[in-house]
Formats: C-alpha cells, sequence, structure tokens
C-alpha cells in the first residue's frame, strides 16, 4: 500500500512561510523602532555648549588668585583637549574600560561573547560597555537611568555608540568621554578631577595618579581600600604600597584643600558672576599675601576672645587701582563668608580728618586755631548731646593740630559747629560715603565722631584724596578701566595741612605715645578710630605711593575685648606699610601753592612754640582760644527736629513761635519755607501751621548759613 500526498498541504507551505517572514520583519521592525537610541549630537557642539562651573580670578601678571564655584549642579572646569592629558591616564582608561577601544565600531562584539560565555558558565564578567556607549549614556542620560539595565536598555546603548563611531574620530570620542564623565563628588571631567583628586592639571599626572584616575570609574565614591585594590590591578603593580597610601591620601580631600590659592575670596564673589568668567584684576599678588599675613597675625596675636574678624585694602595713589583686597581670613571667624572690606560698619574718629579739611579750606579755622577741649552740652530735637573724649578727661584749650591728631572728641563736635552738619555730610557723600542716604539732621552733632556707617573701600579711597591733594577719582579693580568722574574735592591746601597733622608723631604723642605703631621711619599719614561700643577699630593712612586701610572687629557685631587704635588695626596698617616701601622708603609730599608756613605761639595752651602751616591770608603769628559760641551765626530756636504742637484752646495768634539767633547777624535774613520772614537781628516771631517747616539763615550775600527743620501738628 502506497502512501500519496495529502492534497492541497503542499499548497499551505508557502503560505507559512509567507507568514513567517511577516511575522519575523514585524519583530524586527518592532525591535528596531524599540530600541531607537536618541540622535547623538555632533562633536563640535558637544564641546561648544560645555559650561565650566567656576569663574576664575587673575592677578594683575595673569596668576590665579582665586576661583568662585558659580554653577552648583555640577563642578566642571574648562574643556581640556585630548593633547592636554596626561598619555599614562589615556593609556590606564582604555586598557581599564574599553581595550579594543581604537579598532572596534563602538560595540566591541568579543566582548559582549565573551561576557554572554562568562554568564552562562557562572565565571566572573569583564563587562562589555565600551567608550562610545559610556559616553553615548553620558550625551543622554536616558541611555543608562538608574535602576534600567534590561535589553532594550543595552541594545539602545549599543547602536547610540555605533552611532557615534560612524560620525565622530576616535580621539574625538576619547576627548569627549574623558571631560563629561562624571567623578568622585561633585567634580565632572578630567578637568576639575585631576584638580580635586590629585592637585594637578590632567598634564601633570603621573602612572599611579593614572592607576588611581582608572580605577575610580566604575564605582566614584569607593572607599580607600577597594579603590587602592582596583587601582593596583589596573598597574599591575607587584608591591601596592605606594598605590594604597596614595588612594587613602586622594580618599582624604588633602589635595582639593591644597590646589586653589584662595588668596581673594571675598573679592572673587564680588567680581565672578558667570560660570567660565575669567577676571584680570589690579590686585598685585605679592601686597596681597603681605596683607593677609599681617592681618592673620595679627588676629592670632589678639586672640578669639578678644577680636575675631579683620580686613584690608591697599591702594595706589596715582591710579585708584585696588593692589590688595583682604575681606577677611578665616581662622575663628564667626562669619567668614561676610565681606570685611565691603561691610558697612561705624566710622569712629576716622571722619574727622575730612570735616577739619572743610573747615580749614573755608578759613574758619586753621591748623594753629584754639578750640575749647571742655564739657560741652548742645541742644538737638532728641535732648541735650554731651560728647565726650575716649578717655572721659578734659585738655583745656587744644589747637587744631592737637585735637586732631590726638583724636580728640569734644573739638571736633565744636568744629561741627561752626561748619555745618549738613555740609559735612554733604562733603562726605562727594568724597564717596554712599551709605550716608539720611541727611545731615539725621545724623546730627554725633556725625563729627563717626555715627555713620562706611566701608573700607570707601574709608581707603576718601583717605587717597587726601594724598592726591584734594582730588578724588574712583577706584577700580581691573586694569585699564575708566576712571571718569575725577575732580577735586579738597582745597589742596587744606588738604596738605590735614596729611601734615596726621603725620606729625609729636602731635599726637600725648594720646598714643612717642613710638606707637603709627610711627614709620619715613613720612606716612595715618588716622585710627574706634566705634561705640567697641565694635570696629579703624587704621587708615597714605604714603606718597599707597593708601593703607585697615579694620578690626567681630562681623557678628559684638564688642571686641580691650582693643584700642594702637592695638587693633594699627600693628597691621604699619606691618603692610612696611612691606610696601621695603628698600623704597615714603617721600613727604612738597607744599601746593596757597600754603605759608609761620612762627607761632599759642598762649593759654600746654603747647610750646612751633612752626605751622597756613592757609595763604589765614596766617597769624599769636593765637587766641575761638569763643565759646559759634563764630558763624546760627539759629538756635527753634532746634532742628523738632516738633511742636498747637493746642486747639488757645487762639492760634497766641501760640507764635520766637525765632532766635546767635552771632552777629546785622544784615542777616531769615526765610521760612522759602519766603522771606526778614531781619534775623528783628526778633522774628513765626504764626505756626501745620505741617513740616523749613527756615534758613542767610548771610547779606544771600548765602545760606544755616537751616533746621521742624514740625508742627
Amino acid at each position: 500500500m502506497s502512501l500519496s500526498p495529502v492534497p492541497g498541504r503542499r499548497r499551505r507551505w508557502p503560505h507559512v512561510l509567507a507568514w513567517a517572514a511577516l511575522a519575523a520583519l514585524v519583530l524586527v521592525t518592532a525591535a528596531h523602532l524599540a530600541t531607537r537610541p536618541p540622535a547623538m549630537p555632533a562633536f563640535e557642539k558637544v564641546r561648544a555648549d560645555w559650561r565650566p562651573s567656576e569663574a576664575w580670578l587673575y592677578d594683575r601678571e595673569g596668576q590665579l588668585l582665586d576661583s568662585e564655584r558659580v554653577n552648583f549642579e555640577r563642578r566642571r572646569l574648562a574643556w581640556v583637549p585630548l593633547n592636554q592629558i596626561s598619555p599614562a591616564v589615556r593609556t590606564a582608561v582604555v586598557q581599564s574600560e574599553d581595550r579594543r577601544f581604537w579598532s572596534h565600531g563602538g560595540v566591541d562584539w568579543l566582548a559582549i561573547a565573551s561576557a554572554i560565555r562568562a554568564r552562562w558558565t557562572g565565571d566572573r564578567s569583564r563587562g562589555a560597555s565600551t567608550l562610545p556607549m559610556q559616553l553615548a549614556a553620558f550625551l543622554d542620560p536616558s541611555l543608562a537611568q538608574p535602576g534600567k539595565r534590561d535589553w532594550r536598555t543595552k541594545l539602545r546603548q549599543m547602536r547610540a555608540g555605533q552611532a557615534l563611531a560612524a560620525n565622530w574620530s576616535h580621539d574625538e570620542m576619547l576627548e569627549a568621554y574623558f571631560n563629561l564623565l562624571p567623578l568622585r563628588g561633585e567634580a565632572q571631567g578630567i578637568g576639575a578631577g585631576a584638580q580635586s583628586l590629585f592637585g594637578k592639571k590632567p598634564a601633570e599626572l603621573n602612572r599611579t595618579d593614572a592607576a588611581l584616575f582608572a580605577g575610580l570609574l566604575p564605582s566614584p565614591a569607593a572607599g580607600a581600600e577597594a579603590l587602592g585594590r582596583r587601582a593596583c590591578r589596573v598597574a599591575q603593580a607587584k608591591d601596592c604600597t605606594a598605590i594604597r597610601a596614595a588612594a587613602a591620601t586622594l580618599v582624604s580631600g588633602e589635595h582639593a584643600a591644597r590646589f586653589d590659592p584662595a588668596l581673594a575670596p571675598h573679592l572673587a564673589v564680588r567680581l565672578l558672576d558667570q560660570p567660565g568668567k575669567r577676571v584680570k584684576t589690579t590686585i598685585d599678588r605679592r601686597i596681597q599675601t603681605a596683607a593677609i599675613v599681617a592681618l592673620r597675625r595679627q588676629l592670632a596675636g589678639l586672640g578669639s576672645d578678644r577680636v575675631r574678624d579683620g580686613a584690608v585694602v591697599v591702594l595706589d595713589n596715582a591710579t585708584g587701582e585696588v593692589l590688595a583686597y583682604v575681606g577677611g581670613v578665616g581662622l575663628k571667624s564667626t562669619a567668614s563668608q561676610v565681606d570685611g572690606a565691603n561691610a558697612p560698619r561705624q566710622a569712629g574718629s576716622t571722619l574727622k580728618p575730612h570735616l577739619y579739611a572743610q573747615v580749614i579750606e573755608h578759613g574758619w579755622l586753621t591748623a594753629a586755631s584754639i578750640l575749647d577741649d571742655s564739657p560741652v552740652q548742645l541742644d538737638t530735637a532728641s535732648g541735650l548731646y554731651v560728647p565726650k573724649n575716649y578717655d572721659h578727661s578734659f585738655k583745656g584749650p587744644v589747637s587744631v593740630r592737637h585735637a586732631l591728631a590726638s583724636s580728640l572728641n569734644v573739638p571736633a563736635v565744636r568744629a561741627l559747629v561752626i561748619d555745618d552738619v549738613q555740609q559735612f555730610r554733604d562733603r562726605l557723600w562727594t568724597l564717596g560715603y554712599h551709605g550716608l542716604v539720611e541727611d545731615g539732621e539725621y545724623y546730627g552733632f554725633s556725625l563729627a565722631l563717626g555715627s555713620a556707617e562706611v566701608s573700607l573701600v570707601e574709608q581707603a579711597n576718601a583717605f587717597r584724596t587726601f594724598a592726591n591733594l584734594g582730588r578724588w577719582s574712583p577706584v577700580h579693580f581691573m586694569p585699564n578701566q575708566r576712571t571718569d568722574g575725577a575732580r577735586q574735592i579738597v582745597n589742596p591746601a587744606a588738604a596738605f595741612i590735614v596729611g601734615d597733622i596726621l603725620a606729625d608723631a609729636t602731635a599726637r604723642s600725648d594720646a598714643f605715645g612717642a613710638d606707637s605703631a603709627l610711627r614709620l621711619p619715613f613720612w606716612a599719614a595715618a588716622k585710627t578710630g574706634t566705634s561705640k561700643g567697641m565694635r570696629d577699630n579703624w587704621c587708615i593712612g597714605w604714603s606718597d605711593r599707597f593708601t593703607v586701610a585697615v579694620w578690626v572687629g567681630n562681623l557678628e557685631g559684638d564688642s571686641m575685648r580691650a582693643v584700642s587704635g594702637t592695638s587693633g588695626a594699627a600693628p597691621v596698617w604699619r606691618d603692610v606699610m612696611l612691606s610696601l616701601h621695603a628698600g623704597s622708603p615714603g617721600k613727604p609730599p612738597t607744599m601746593p601753592e596757597g600754603v605759608e608756613a609761620r612762627q607761632i605761639t599759642l598762649p593759654g595752651t600746654r603747647e610750646p612754640p612751633r612752626r605751622e602751616y597756613f592757609l595763604r591770608g589765614t596766617a597769624q603769628t599769636e593765637m587766641a582760644a575761638a569763643p565759646q559760641a559759634a563764630r558763624r551765626p546760627r539759629i538756635t530756636s527753634p532746634v532742628s527736629g523738632s516738633v511742636y504742637a498747637l493746642d486747639p484752646d488757645i487762639p492760634i495768634d497766641r501760640q507764635r513761635l520766637a525765632v532766635t539767633v546767635s552771632g552777629s547777624v546785622a544784615g542777616y535774613r531769615l526765610n521760612l519755607d522759602k519766603k522771606a520772614l526778614g531781619d534775623a537781628d528783628a526778633g522774628q516771631q513765626i504764626l505756626p501751621r501745620p505741617g513740616v517747616h523749613m527756615l534758613t539763615l542767610v548771610d547779606p550775600g544771600g548765602r545760606m548759613i544755616d537751616r533746621v527743620r521742624f514740625t508742627v501738628r
């Protein structure tokens, strides 16, 4: 019996095959679509889009001073070209991560086969992820999402690696890999990694460094023991002692702490605001270092239980360039991030030179004028103002020279009465003290003693004006900055006289001693100051070439303990000045036009006869004490800032306010709210209306001599 084919069976096979082919095509298409990788960018775009997280500050010679982290997502430095990466590192990474990198096309099929066989037999798998595949994951994190290590993700990564290899050269892939790879902590790329992990540039890494670098890649957070073991395998070393020691140092972070010079952290914060920004400054590295050393030594010597913070600014007198900017030195500071050079602090006695310069240039006082250092009470809107000297004693009649050099408070207040609070406030604003945003009445007579808040940079530049004989110009931190705005603010003769007073060691000997920290072996002028409550201590001074300003205090505002002008800031000022003038002593200024010298006597004082400087036309040979009342006429009632309330039970015309004016006022007139009130010596009375009023006293020439503001309710 024979078998014959079943009719129709042979005809069904083509249909089965067709359906199988179609199904296979669908599956392949689906797999192709499911494993399609994201589009890979061009190498040029990746490099162009790279943005460092840091910005860098350089000194005037182009040397690194400091860096500032601006972007906090990752820590990245500048893009590093492949030829600036140590050959030892390139070799170690390729050998440990992808040994056939230079020969495959993005996927190492031999490594994949080996990995499959190892998994099948249960052996230890080396891994088959090539450098192009890892680079693809760096470029698109969706190719390496945490917890997704399935076949689909691996296939997408393989295809992306092949795409890179097809469009990039091997050098481009390796260069991008080194710049994009994540490392220990926040570091990304070999630039940040070489600096933070090894304290070197990428080109300086040696074979031991290369082994450690390659050993980090599988597990950047590995501890010292695991890292040393892995690095030893990479290096194929017989004795791993040195590598293990290097691994321990790397993990400790020691290199990161000492690589960045960190010479101007506060200035870096001030000037660096964009990732990748490189700013060349006017800072002189030698002067900056000298200022840091001097301040650190002084604060350490005083002890943190007495004072914790300090700041130093050094200016070039001729150019206004900032040669040193030390906002703080850390140590045991509790506010080390605060910029002490730019923080507003109470000025203390450091504003007195500007006051005396103003009254001298107007001819109201001379350096030889005698002021009474005795108790005084001044009416103010808030009550009596009773200034006292630092040592709570009084010296009696003293000359302006002695009063300023010894920083006596009561004569300074008397000088402000002779001047005008508003005029003095306006002078300070013109000198760059732009923290004084209120009018003179707000500060009152205490402005003579430095009740206003100022910054160290403002102080330095205002005193630099004296060094330039009254000519002011802005400071600048970067070379070739425009210096528009230079102008003559202080009379050159008055600036010269004030400088001569502040350089006079004899005149200040009563207060500071004959050989204080202010006395240098060459010409230099200086003024100290201590604010209310011993919160701030200043020393600002200048030589022929430099102005040095120093502040010492506690940035959190608590008082210092047993720190005075000559024991706090002055020693730092002295050390910096000596360093600046090493081998080149400062020279005294040349006497300008408009100054004349005269031998004088000062009867009624304890001061011996001497040679004194005067503005031309104001010289005298024998001085007499200034009158107790101000030489210039003044409105004594109403008191500026007063508030008067009308009584509804008293007829309005019975509530007139009497105006009193001191001094000789023949020919002077009073104006109320810019309207004429009448002669100043006629006993004027004001019929008050509710509101704020301004009463002014003008001289026969129409110049305003005094003004008061008062309120009627």
